[in-house]
């Protein structure tokens, strides 16, 4: 099989997934593309952080196991993942408090592929220094970031297949790092100015659409095998009997935050947003957009 090939990065991918048992008990909240930056004025994230963190305060309280699907740190645009912590401090608490649970499960997408080197993650989210105390505390310690995850239920047997979705965009997945240097030089500056990426497959459609056509022939090779990714911004949510390609979405659509939620056996795409109730008081509500359906109907005989 062609190396160069997405077939050939998406079954080794499949292949050397991390494994994670799930029942219908089971509750699982799946976000993808956040792009945590520095608070800068390119910062996508800064819009809608509090949405995120109010919603991620949920999920904490009611017991999801948190699944972020790559691209959660911007280091394409930023340097090093300090100035995104310092920006963003309350977040990564919380996160914190997620990996202390035993109840967080990180993948790499191509904006923080850096962090598929376990001695880079080490090195730099292990611990963080606190000024407070003047000295190192632990911050994500032991923490391994995953290519993929593959979701198994117990009773069923049914895989629930999750990762970035880059696999199948050559360019950002084998030319990451001319991506990277062509973003901190030239579009990063532009786009504070409005002019978009046209490397991003967010925000070109002709090659979201190719992105999509190469995952969607993977999953129907396979059987038709649920498959969760983000990387495009797009999300996508299959009836059953379709080919099963879930996309989450982003974290940095205008105004909102898109999701998938797995909870007593169904799943569901979500969205947090802020509403604006009859006397005039903002507040962050979630809104369902598809589902729930059932997993157990996605299963292909």
């Amino acid at each position: 099989m062609l190396k160069l090939s997405s077939k050939y990065r998406l079954n080794r991918a499949y292949s050397q997934a991390k494994y994670v048992p799930f029942d219908d008990q089971s509750k699982f909240i799946l976000f993808s593309d956040c792009h945590r930056g520095d608070n800068s004025i390119a910062d996508d994230f800064a819009d809608n952080r509090n949405i995120y963190y109010h919603a991620l305060k949920h999920y904490y309280a009611e017991g999801f196991q948190y699944c972020e699907l790559g691209d959660g740190d911007e280091l394409w645009e930023n340097f090093s993942f300090d100035s995104i912590l310092d920006a963003h401090k309350n977040v990564y608490m919380l996160l914190k408090q997620f990996h202390e649970d035993e109840r967080l499960h990180m993948i790499w997408g191509n904006h923080d592929m850096v962090y598929r080197d376990p001695d880079y993650v080490e090195e730099h989210l292990s611990t963080f220094f606190d000024p407070k105390i003047g000295e190192d505390v632990e911050l994500f310690c032991n923490i391994i970031y995953h290519e993929a995850i593959v979701l198994k239920h117990s009773d069923t047997g049914q895989e629930l297949f999750l990762t970035h979705g880059h696999q199948a965009d050559w360019w950002n997945y084998l030319f990451w790092r001319w991506s990277r240097f062509m973003v901190r030089i030239l579009w990063k500056p532009l786009n504070v100015m409005g002019i978009a990426d046209p490397t991003s497959p967010a925000k070109n459609y002709k090659e979201l659409i190719r992105i999509e056509r190469r995952t969607k022939k993977w999953i129907t090779e396979n059987n038709n095998l649920l498959t969760i990714v983000g990387h495009t911004h797009r999300p996508r949510f299959p009836e059953p009997g379709e080919i099963a390609f879930f996309n989450d979405g982003s974290c940095v659509h205008p105004r909102s935050i898109t999701g998938i939620e797995i909870e007593n056996g169904e799943i569901s795409l979500i969205k947090w947003q802020i509403a604006t109730t009859d006397d005039g008081v903002l507040k962050i509500v979630r809104k369902l957009l598809e589902g729930p359906c059932k997993l157990k109907d996605y299963i292909t005989e």
